[in-house]
């Protein structure tokens, strides 16, 4: 019997929640409410993906000092990162049940690109389960070079070789998902899913389905000439949600989009509104 495959099926669910998701903008904090209703969901058998190092970073460092960094973007960004990651994992292991083990992951995008590092987060990503921990994983920025990262990915592109540069964390879930034949693979976001109007609420597109891989990536193709716009500098908004989301919709995970207010378990059991992509 295949042991990596009997495991691989044991993966429900990888999740992953957007930096501004967890943040309450009108007060500039921490939405500990988010925190609180994750926790209580989260289990083993599940891999979460989280954003929100930098952004609580950044909040926490003008409550202590006054004012933002002024220094470089992308050195901000990474000194930001470093002062938040601490306090983004304090939250997940102060809400998730303490039977329950909480492992902090830091990937960067050579961990997928290189097989054997691919092949060490898969196991590791496998032996949780049967270990009651739960992989809470960011990408790892404060010690991301951008300028070396593009350089690295454009040497292995003219290799003909498959690159995943997994900065954006819809990505990152997306590939871990493949990686492991997740079920599920839900990306919690700042809206209700993905909209055919993104001004027009009632434009909400609930079901994206093909009945086969080419069915269905047309449909994704058709659905993102209709997606602009971001929640936040940086971020590469629905039309990459949507990028992301079809490579593991064609490998039979079903996909949902969904506004993070939501309960992990009406996103996934379909009584909330959010958006599903998958194979029929």
């Amino acid at each position: 019997m295949d042991t990596h495959r009997t495991q691989a099926q044991r993966i429900d669910l990888v999740g992953k929640i957007g930096s501004m998701a967890l943040i309450r903008r009108e007060d500039q904090d921490i939405d500990y409410n988010i925190f609180s209703r994750l926790g209580a969901e989260l289990k083993p058998g599940m891999i979460w993906v989280t954003s929100g190092a930098t952004e609580i970073g950044r909040l926490d460092y003008i409550k202590r000092c006054g004012e933002e960094l002024h220094g470089e973007l992308e050195q901000d960004k990474a000194d930001y990162a470093a002062q938040g990651q601490m306090i983004l994992m304090q939250n997940y292991r102060q809400f998730i049940p303490p039977e329950y083990s909480v492992r902090q992951i830091l990937v960067e995008h050579w961990h997928f690109n290189d097989p054997e590092k691919r092949e060490h987060l898969r196991d590791m990503f496998l032996r949780a389960g049967s270990q009651k921990a739960i992989p809470i994983v960011n990408y790892n920025d404060p010690l991301s070079d951008e300028e070396n990262r593009k350089m690295e990915l454009a040497a292995r592109r003219r290799e003909g070789v498959e690159v995943h540069e997994c900065v954006d964390n819809d990505e990152t879930a997306a590939v871990i998902a493949n990686l492991v034949h997740a079920k599920t693979l839900v990306l919690m976001t700042s809206t209700e899913g993905i909209y055919r109007d993104p001004t027009d609420p009632d434009t909400l597109v609930r079901d994206v389905t093909g009945r086969n891989p080419e069915e269905l990536e047309r449909k994704v193709r058709e659905l993102q000439e209709h997606c602009r716009g971001a929640s936040r500098q940086g971020a590469n908004g629905a039309r990459a949600k949507l990028e992301y989301a079809l490579e593991s919709a064609r490998r039979g995970t079903t996909v949902i989009i969904g506004h993070a207010r939501h309960r992990l378990s009406d996103l996934t059991e379909g009584r909330v509104a959010c958006t599903r992509i998958g194979l029929e």
